[in-house]
């Protein structure tokens, strides 16, 4: 079990940046696993009408070291599990074991039983259009979401590591879950 918390500087440029407070569930080379036990939303996450993460509900997040996306399992305020969100970003940068930063470059990708789809073009387009990101991070944004893309339709995404950290597993793997 695990009472270490990860402290998350997640920016969307131009210049928000948003504080997150996570439980250490597992830490391997490969992924790390963290527990956002109640999430702070001013608006649902829904897509194709149905809300997919709401105020409160909990996230089981993980974190690829060097790779351009982390993924959440999303639930919903009573815990039924909703899919997968990936958030397309630059590779979190280390700035101590426990504390992180990033940068979203706007693009996300949803995965549930109906199938994968890429969100946010129009986030990007208008990133773009404002220069609040470059032409080359747009680039990179597109191919690791239609990577991620295809990937799923082959059955390939995501990784195997998220479907066996459950929300009930991850509750187990901390004290409680943090609430931070």
């Amino acid at each position: 079990m695990s009472d270490r918390v990860i402290t998350i500087h997640y920016t969307r440029p131009p210049d928000h940046t948003t504080v997150f407070r996570q439980a250490l569930v597992e830490r391997t080379d490969e992924c790390i696993v963290t527990l956002l036990e109640h999430t702070e939303l001013e608006r649902p996450v829904v897509v194709d009408g149905t809300t997919v993460l709401e105020h409160g509900a909990p996230v089981v997040w993980f974190t690829f070291p060097g790779l351009w996306h982390d993924i959440g399992r999303f639930h919903l305020r009573d815990g039924r599990f909703t899919g997968y969100y990936a958030n397309i970003l630059t590779p979190v940068r280390f700035v101590t074991p426990d504390e992180w930063e990033t940068t979203d470059l706007f693009l996300d990708v949803w995965l549930d039983e109906r199938g994968v789809v890429v969100l946010d073009e129009d986030d990007l387009e208008q990133a773009l259009r404002e220069r609040v990101i470059t032409v080359h991070q747009a680039k990179r944004a597109r191919a690791e979401a239609a990577r991620l893309v295809a990937l799923a339709r082959a059955g390939k995404w995501p990784p195997a590591v998220c479907a066996e950290w459950t929300l009930e597993r991850a509750r187990a793997g901390t004290r409680g879950g943090f609430t931070g």
